[in-house]
C-alpha cells in the first residue's frame, strides 16, 4: 500500500480524517466537559504533521491528475472529514487507478 503514491495518498486521507476527529474531540473536551486541554496538545501536532504529509502526497499525485482535481485535493484537507469524501470520489471517478494523465 505504502509503496505507490496512490497508496500513500489513501493512506493519508484516512489519517488526516482519523486526526481531525481526534483534534475536534480534544477541543470539545477542552472547551466544553472538563476544561483539559491534553486532547489539544496530542492531537494538535499529530494533525498538523498529518495535514502537512497529505499535502505533500496530494502534490506528488499532479503527475496523474488535472488542475482541477489537484485544486479540489488540496481544498480537502481544509474541512473536516473532507479528504475520505474527496478520497472516495477520486476512486468512484477513476482518478487513483493511475490511468488519468497529466492533463493542463
Amino acid at each position: 500500500m505504502l509503496s505507490s503514491p496512490v497508496g500513500r495518498f489513501r493512506l493519508l486521507a484516512l489519517a488526516e480524517a482519523v486526526s481531525w476527529a481526534g483534534l475536534l474531540l480534544g477541543m470539545f473536551f477542552k472547551y466544553v466537559v472538563v476544561e483539559n486541554e491534553i486532547g489539544v496538545k496530542v492531537f494538535g501536532p499529530v494533525h498538523g504533521a498529518v495535514f502537512v504529509g497529505y499535502v505533500l502526497v496530494t502534490l506528488m499525485m499532479a503527475q496523474q491528475w488535472d488542475r482541477k482535481t489537484l485544486f479540489w485535493g488540496l481544498v480537502a484537507a481544509v474541512p473536516p472529514f473532507g479528504t475520505i469524501v474527496f478520497e472516495r470520489w477520486a476512486a468512484r471517478t477513476g482518478r487513483l487507478d493511475g490511468a488519468q494523465t497529466a492533463r493542463d
